[in-house]
């Protein structure tokens, strides 16, 4: 083969290799749809459209100061290896400017500020919370990362951290935990006890469905998160496999654990273990093989149980998402884990030290050396974020205030933050339940008719007694569900034409099976039932309770409950009449 044509195959590779790095960078992009999803199934629906608006906005920002401040802190000339010099190339040297490492860089910068949204949700303030987007893209996720990939200090160590383990999800998940200390927990999570114990809350998302598509998402887009910097083909191969395996032994070790733990496997426990072994594997991702990424799953998914018990239990900060536990602790696990499960086996191994000798992980015969490096690049980064988001955090308080007011919290962030009613318009959505808390609400009269256009009110001679010499009972049944059909036709066989019907939730003596919601025990679980309401006047109530009765028995517990009550007087709007009159049709 002639040079000519190897440089010419040379080049075409290098020109589809060029492409594949943009198309990761695309990826990584459509994690923020992924983020958005996760975070807003995990939460109430009153506070779905300020979810996507801060994620929105985390991007949308984070491009701005990511432009003007964060490139240059990040990529610019390195500078004592603390961080580059500002510039503006970007708008001076298009014709040299690399754009494909821009646009790269840019979006992970927007996926740090993003994780910090989850746990700070349902309560902030939708102004504090852009200017905290706007300071992590600038200054603190720049200054960190230059450390690391722009030729700062950790770097020259020997510091690894392929993806972004370290960088990315340790220094979003540490922010995520000051910003949801800073903020406080939302109103009815941890109530203290007679005897001075705090009881945890169960705030559980209205979306289950909508949180599993976005870690499905994410999952995808992290293939273009961990695999775009690739150098080769069988890198890049290698790199796939460990984003799958680690992951999936996540997800399956917090499934049996949560199984043996509740008597449940945990849904969106294990939704989360599946994001803690993508964050996990992040920064081995290149450098370990099979067995090392089982490990580094399996630790995950334990790890993504504890966390979210410790900050419930032990720490009592309020995080809706368990953004710290998986973006944190597995940020932390992660970049520790280069240090126990590098090995040369891996295609492309490029870990040295100054003079060029391999560096293994512990359990691949390296020593302590490369666990040593980790843990100096972890604590160092961990010490940075800690002090400048603290300092952020607190000045935000200071100044704007960071926390919405109770009432704006009650009545849900869509509607106080931006004037939005609802995000799921023609859907009915259950409203919250806050105990412990006065909560005033205030009632509106919508589409009610002016008097004068009421419908003529049409006065009939009452042809039987009044409600006084009638009498007059009202038989509330509460059934399952699935029992209303046999209900009704049982009712209508005996000649009960009116029926009121509702959707509710309750639990009779035995207060519903226990369930845990994210490991925290669900107290009175309310189940759907459905309430059947007939005011009798013709017919017994006897038959109406022995048609009910019969209709509904099975023998078990939860068959449901029969209430008779007296009714004073019935009086219908439309033609005045009252009493028995009241509950006759026209004809």
């Amino acid at each position: 083969m002639t040079d000519e044509v190897m440089k010419a195959i040379s080049e075409v590779s290098a020109e589809l290799w060029g492409v594949w790095f943009l198309l990761g960078a695309a990826l990584v992009f459509w994690m923020q749809a992924g983020f958005a999803m996760v975070e807003a199934g995990f939460t109430r629906a009153k506070n779905t459209g300020n979810i996507i608006m801060k994620n929105l906005m985390d991007f949308c920002i984070g491009t701005v100061t990511f432009i003007l401040i964060g490139f240059g802190l990040f990529l610019g000339e390195d500078f004592m290896g603390i961080l580059g010099k500002p510039g503006f190339d970007i708008f001076t040297s298009y014709a040299t400017f690399d754009w494909s490492n821009f646009v790269f860089n840019l979006v992970f910068c927007a996926t740090t500020a993003t994780i910090v949204s989850g746990a700070m949700a349902e309560r902030t303030k939708f102004s504090s919370y852009c200017v905290y987007s706007a300071v992590i893209s600038a200054v603190v996720y720049p200054i960190e990362a230059h450390w690391t990939w722009g030729g700062g200090w950790l770097s020259e160590i020997g510091f690894h951290d392929f993806a972004g383990s370290n960088c990315i999800h340790m220094v979003g998940g540490i922010s995520a935990l000051i910003g949801a200390a800073f903020l406080g927990p939302r109103i009815g999570k941890f109530k203290k006890k007679k005897d001075g114990s705090i009881k945890v809350g169960a705030f559980p998302g209205h979306n289950l469905a909508l949180g599993a598509l976005g870690v499905f998402i994410l999952w995808l887009g992290w293939y273009g998160f961990n695999g775009a910097a690739a150098k080769s083909v069988d890198q890049l191969g290698a790199i796939f496999v460990t984003t799958t395996i680690a992951p999936a032994i996540a997800t399956v070790v917090c499934m049996a654990f949560t199984w043996i733990k509740y008597g449940k496997p945990d849904v969106s426990m294990c939704l989360n273990a599946s994001l803690a072994g993508l964050v996990a594997i992040t920064a081995p991702c290149d450098v370990t093989d099979a067995a090392g990424a089982i490990i580094v799953g399996a630790v995950s998914g334990l790890l993504v149980v504890f966390g979210v018990w410790l900050l419930d239990y032990k720490l009592h900060i309020d995080d809706p998402v368990g953004a710290v536990a998986v973006h944190m602790l597995n940020g932390i696990w992660g970049t520790i884990a280069v240090g126990l499960v590098a090995t040369d086996a891996a295609p492309s191994f490029s870990l040295a030290d100054s003079a060029g000798e391999k560096m293994l992980g512990l359990f691949y015969g390296g020593g302590f050396k490369l666990l040593g490096i980790q843990c100096v690049g972890m604590l160092a980064t961990a010490a940075w974020t800690v002090v400048t988001m603290t300092i952020a955090f607190f000045v935000i308080k200071k100044t704007i205030g960071l926390r919405v007011t109770e009432e704006e919290e009650i009545l849900g962030l869509d509607s106080t933050e931006h004037g939005l009613e609802t995000a799921y318009a023609g859907f009915l959505t259950y409203g919250d339940s806050i105990t412990g808390t006065a909560a005033e609400s205030i009632a509106k009269k919508e589409n009610a008719v002016p008097i004068d256009d009421a419908v003529p009110v049409q006065v009939k001679e009452s042809t039987t007694p009044v409600a006084s010499d009638v009498k007059l009972s009202k038989v509330s049944i509460i059934c399952k569900q699935n029992k209303f059909e046999d209900l009704k036709t049982a009712l209508n066989d005996i000649g009960v034409l009116g029926i009121t019907v509702t959707q509710v939730l309750g639990c009779g003596v035995q207060k519903g099976q226990t369930k845990y919601y994210r490991g925290v025990e669900m107290d009175m679980t309310l189940l759907p039932k459905v309430k059947v309401e007939v005011i009798v006047s013709r017919i017994p109530v006897a038959d109406v309770v022995k048609a009910a009765k019969q209709a509904l028995y099975t023998g078990n517990i939860g068959d449901g409950k029969i209430f008779v009550y007296d009714v004073e007087n019935v009086i219908k709007v439309r033609t005045g009449e009252e009493g028995y009159d009241a509950l006759q049709g026209d004809n």
